[in-house]
């Protein structure tokens, strides 16, 4: 298999169904979401510890899926026809429940903090603030393009996994977030009314 094609070499890509410009709105979400997965991979180098292993699981299914929305918005659009995508409702739903997991977990968040402590966090916060950017570019593609919508979806709900996932890895290892030294409080649980 050659790894160079030469079929590039002026600007163009291929998507299912066409080509396009290399700098195409597609091509530019599709290519955050490598970038994102990157990091992630990052990320697992950072998982090896026993306390983990959930965290680890759940990242490399991460990995997969964010192929899956990768591969979900790499058609050309006058090719669209009828399409199926990969990214699924249940896809995000099953994100929601980890965040919930996490967040139940970690102690609770009153003042902004900054990204850091374990490596583990550090390089989640560094897939938040990546995933951030992707969702930006896969919002700017939904506004123009037809797109799937839960893989906007996913991605949106991905950063907030990703906030929380740092958190909890940092409580793992009994790590203390560093709280932003000039925040208020600013988060609180709400208690319930009788």
């Amino acid at each position: 298999m050659n790894i160079y094609t030469r079929t590039g070499d002026e600007g163009m890509t291929s998507l299912k169904g066409g080509r396009v410009p290399k700098d195409h709105l597609r091509v530019e979400a599709y290519g955050q979401l490598d970038e994102l997965n990157a990091f992630v991979g990052v990320a697992l180098t950072h998982a090896a510890e026993d306390s983990y292993a959930e965290l680890r699981e759940q990242l490399q299914n991460i990995q997969h899926e964010l192929f899956d929305c990768g591969s979900d918005l790499a058609f050309a659009e006058d090719k669209l026809g009828k399409v199926t995508y990969k990214v699924t409702e249940d896809l995000v739903l099953r994100l929601e429940r980890w965040i919930d997991e996490h967040n139940a977990a970690n102690v609770e968040l009153r003042r902004f903090i900054l990204p850091g402590g374990s490596a583990l966090a550090s390089a989640l916060h560094v897939c938040r603030t990546v995933c951030r950017r992707a969702e930006r570019h896969v919002v700017s593609l939904a506004r123009s393009e037809e797109i799937n919508p839960y893989a906007q979806q996913y991605v949106n709900r991905l950063s907030d996994y990703f906030f929380v996932a740092a958190r909890r890895a940092n409580g793992l290892l009994q790590v203390q977030d560093v709280e932003y030294a000039r925040s208020a409080v600013v988060f609180s649980r709400k208690e319930k009314k009788e």
